[in-house]
C-alpha cells in the first residue's frame, strides 16, 4: 500500500492559519491533496491534523481518498517534530513493513501529480532505500569565512555551464514503514534523490514567500488545471462588480460604484472571444448602463435563485456549450445554484459562508468591487 501522508497544524506563526489561507483562490492546502487525488499510485492520503477548521475544510474537498488522523497535542507544537506525528500515526495503524509512506508537505503547491508519480517510480525501482526531493539551484554559495562553496571564484562559469547544488524543497520524502520505525527518520540507507525544477525551490513560511509562490504558481502550474476551456463568463452584480453598498443622494437617487479593473476584465475577455453575461437579482438602469458600457452579450436583471440557473441555461442551449464551460461569480445565497452547477465557480473573499462552503469552489483574495473579475479571470489564465 502506498500512503501520502500530509502534516498540517492548526498554530503556524509565520503566516496565522496559512493551511487553509487562500493561495490561488482556494485553501493552500486544495493543492497538494487534489494532486495527490489524481495520483493513480497513491491508495491512501492521510491528513494529520490538531485543527477542527482544517479538518472542516480538507472534508469539504469531498476527496475519496483522504482520511483525517486527529494527531495529538503534544505532537503538534512549535517544537514538535514532523517524525513524531508520523511515529504516531504508523503506531497507531495496522500497517506492514514494507507500505510506503510518502511525506507530503502542504506548503509546496507547486507540487504536481507527475512529481508525485515520478518520484514514487523512482523508488519503487528499489535502486534507493528512501528518496527525497531537491531543486536544482543555480546559485554561487559562500560559507561565512569568505570562501566559495561550489564554484571557484578565479574561474566564474556562465550560468548555462554551471551544474549548480542540489537544494533540499521539502516536497516530499519516501520511505517505507519498516525503515522509518528502525530509523526514527524520514530518510535512511541508500538514499535516492528525484530533482524538480528549480522553481519548485519555493516554500511558503513568510509573507513574502506568498506573494513569489503565487505568481509561480499562475506561470507553470494553474494553466495546466484549467482543462475545460471556458466559453462564457458570467457575473452577479452586488457584492461582485460592486461593494454590495447602496448609496443614495438627498433626492433619493441611487448610486453604484464600479471597480475599473472590472471593466478591463470584460474587455480581455471579449478579445479572447469568450461571451460574457451579467445576470443579477436586482433590475436597475444603473445595471443596464455599465452592462452597455462593458459590452457585455447577455444582461438579464430580476432573476432570483433557480432563475439564474435556468438563464444561464438557456445561453448555453442558444451558444451551443455546456455548464462545464461556463465560469460564474457570485457572492450570496441567491448565487448558490448557478454555483453549484457551474464549470468553474468563484466567489469574493467576503462572500457568505454558505457561498465559501460549496465543493471546490475558488475564493479569491480580493472583496467584491475592489476587482475581483479581474482576479477570477487572471485565475483561469486570461
Amino acid at each position: 500500500m502506498t500512503i501520502a501522508f500530509i502534516p498540517v497544524r492548526g498554530g503556524s506563526k509565520g503566516i496565522p492559519g496559512k493551511n487553509i489561507k487562500s493561495f490561488m483562490g482556494k485553501p493552500l492546502i486544495y493543492w497538494v491533496m487534489t494532486e495527490l487525488q489524481n495520483t493513480q499510485s497513491i491508495d491512501k492520503i492521510i491528513l494529520a491534523t490538531d485543527s477542527d477548521d482544517i479538518k472542516r475544510v480538507a472534508l469539504s474537498f469531498s476527496l475519496s481518498k483522504v482520511e483525517i488522523f486527529d494527531r495529538k497535542d503534544e505532537n503538534a507544537q512549535d517544537h514538535s517534530s514532523t517524525e513524531s506525528v508520523m511515529i504516531e500515526y504508523i503506531s497507531s495503524k495496522d500497517l506492514q513493513k514494507d507500505d510506503c509512506l510518502m511525506l507530503v508537505q502542504a506548503t509546496s503547491p507547486l507540487t504536481t501529480k507527475d512529481h508525485f508519480s515520478e518520484a514514487l517510480e523512482l523508488f519503487e525501482t528499489k535502486q534507493y532505500d528512501s528518496v527525497l526531493s531537491c531543486a536544482r539551484v543555480k546559485r554561487f554559495f559562500w560559507n561565512k569565512d569568505g570562501k566559495p562553496e561550489n564554484y571557484d571564484y578565479k574561474s566564474r562559469p556562465r550560468r548555462q555551464d554551471f551544474k549548480g547544488a542540489l537544494l533540499e524543497n521539502g516536497a516530499l520524502y519516501i520511505n517505507t514503514v519498516g525503515n522509518i520505525i528502525e530509523n526514527l527518520n524520514r530518510l535512511s540507507g541508500k538514499i535516492g534523490i528525484y530533482e524538480m525544477p528549480e522553481y519548485t525551490a519555493v516554500e511558503i513560511d513568510e509573507e513574502e514567500d506568498w506573494i513569489v509562490a503565487e505568481s509561480i504558481m499562475r506561470k507553470h502550474v494553474v494553466k495546466k488545471t484549467v482543462l475545460k476551456p471556458v466559453k462564457l463568463f458570467v457575473t452577479d452584480v452586488d457584492g461582485v462588480l460592486t461593494d454590495a453598498g447602496m448609496y443614495y443622494s438627498e433626492t433619493g437617487n441611487e448610486f453604484k460604484k464600479f471597480n475599473t479593473h472590472d471593466g478591463m476584465a470584460f474587455q480581455i475577455l471579449r478579445e479572447s472571444g469568450i461571451k460574457t453575461a451579467i445576470v443579477t437579482s436586482e433590475d436597475t438602469n444603473i445595471v443596464s448602463k455599465r452592462a452597455s458600457k462593458l459590452k457585455v452579450d447577455y444582461l438579464f436583471q430580476g432573476k432570483k435563485h433557480n432563475g439564474k440557473l435556468s438563464v444561464v441555461k438557456d445561453i448555453c442551449e442558444k451558444e451551443g456549450i455546456s455548464l462545464d464551460e461556463v465560469a460564474y461569480i457570485g457572492d450570496d445565497i441567491n448565487c448558490f445554484e448557478l454555483l453549484s452547477s457551474v464549470g468553474y465557480a468563484a466567489c469574493p473573499a467576503n462572500a457568505v459562508e454558505k457561498i465559501k462552503n460549496i465543493p471546490n469552489i475558488i475564493q479569491l483574495n480580493k472583496n467584491g468591487g475592489e476587482g475581483v473579475v479581474r482576479e477570477f479571470i487572471s485565475f483561469l489564465g486570461y
